[in-house]
Order: C-alpha cells, then sequence, then structure tokens
C-alpha cells in the first residue's frame, strides 16, 4: 500500500520543483529602448523606418511645388501598407507611426482612413439626432485628401545552419489624388545577421 502513495506523491513533488525553476522575469523598459531578440521585424524598425521615410518625403520638392501652387498646406492620407514579408507583422503600428511623423513635421495634413471615416460619418449622423443643436457637427466639412501614401514590406531570408540573414526593404509611394501621378517613392532597407 506504501508504494502506490509514495509514486504520486515523488511524481507531484517534481513537478512542483520544475515548475518552481522555470519562473518567468518581466522588466519594464524604456519603450525606446532598442531591443532585437529574434531579428524579426519589431517596433524599432517600424519607428525608424517611419521617421527616416517621412524625413525623406517631405524634404523632396513635391511639397514646395504643392505648397507654391496651392498656397495652403497638402492634405494626405496613409492608405493601405501591404506586408508581402515572410513573417507576421501588422502593418497598423508601421501606419500609425507614419501618421505620428507626418503630423508632427506640421507640414501636411492628415485626415483619417476610409474606415475610420465611416465611424465617425456614423457619430455625425448619431449626432444629428441626438446632440443639441449649437454641438452638432455639420455635414459635408470634411478635408479632402490631395495625396495618398501606400506602400510595401518585403523581405529575404538567407539561411545556412544556425546563421541567418534577414533584409527588408520598405517601399512607399505618395500619389497625386487628382491625377493618380506619382510625386515621391521612397526606399529603406534593414539587414540583420542573426546566429542561433
Amino acid at each position: 500500500m506504501k508504494t502506490p502513495f509514495f509514486v504520486p506523491t515523488v511524481l507531484a513533488l517534481v513537478i512542483f520543483t520544475f515548475i518552481g525553476c522555470t519562473r518567468k522575469t518581466v522588466t519594464r523598459v524604456n519603450p525606446d529602448r532598442q531591443i532585437d531578440l529574434s531579428g524579426r521585424w519589431n517596433d524599432t524598425d517600424s519607428r525608424l523606418v517611419a521617421e527616416e521615410m517621412a524625413k525623406d518625403m517631405f524634404g523632396r520638392p513635391w511639397l514646395n511645388n504643392f505648397q507654391n501652387s496651392k498656397g495652403k498646406k497638402p492634405v494626405m492620407i496613409v492608405g493601405i501598407i501591404t506586408n508581402k514579408s515572410h513573417e507576421h507583422i501588422e502593418p497598423e503600428t508601421f501606419i500609425k507611426d507614419l501618421e505620428r511623423e507626418c503630423i508632427n513635421t506640421s507640414l501636411v495634413r492628415v485626415v483619417q482612413n476610409s474606415e475610420l471615416r465611416e465611424k465617425m460619418r456614423q457619430e455625425r449622423a448619431d449626432q444629428q439626432q441626438f446632440a443639441s443643436p449649437e454641438t452638432q457637427k455639420k455635414w459635408g466639412r470634411e478635408l479632402g485628401a490631395d495625396f495618398m501614401l501606400f506602400g510595401t514590406i518585403n523581405s529575404i531570408v538567407d539561411q545556412e545552419g544556425r546563421k541567418k540573414v534577414i533584409f527588408y526593404q520598405v517601399n512607399l509611394e505618395l500619389a497625386d489624388m487628382e491625377t493618380n501621378e506619382l510625386v515621391w517613392i521612397g526606399e529603406k532597407k534593414i539587414k540583420k545577421y542573426v546566429v542561433n
């Protein structure tokens, strides 16, 4: 009778000991600190690419040409950024980084994407019925975009044994909404060397 009770007890002690030895440690760090654990696309890549692409885009002639001919800041919309890379990259974080950089330059005005515009229109429609007349937002006052920014994230992986090179290429294009003319094309490349 002692043997059947002894085996489960020892097994339970081994399991609890194993669980106790595999503790996870979490440390809060500065969000701007660069930490690259896997070599995959990460928050640092997204932020740095958005900063560099915005700097390049606003340093090109299209901006002065528009301001000189129209006498106002251009209105932009950040459209679709397609992930064509080998890994899962959530384009929304990169889009938000791009929108933030564009707004923070104060050189352009940025409008919402089509999905969020629909939600705002629904809210405006609700206001017409439920909000007081002095606080209702009027129809027909949306800013029409002069330019749309869109692009792709691509990658190439070269691996031999435990060594791997991951190459990312981000291509962005800025198009005139009225004429479909491309007024700027930007490209940013990132290469990472990973040893497992």
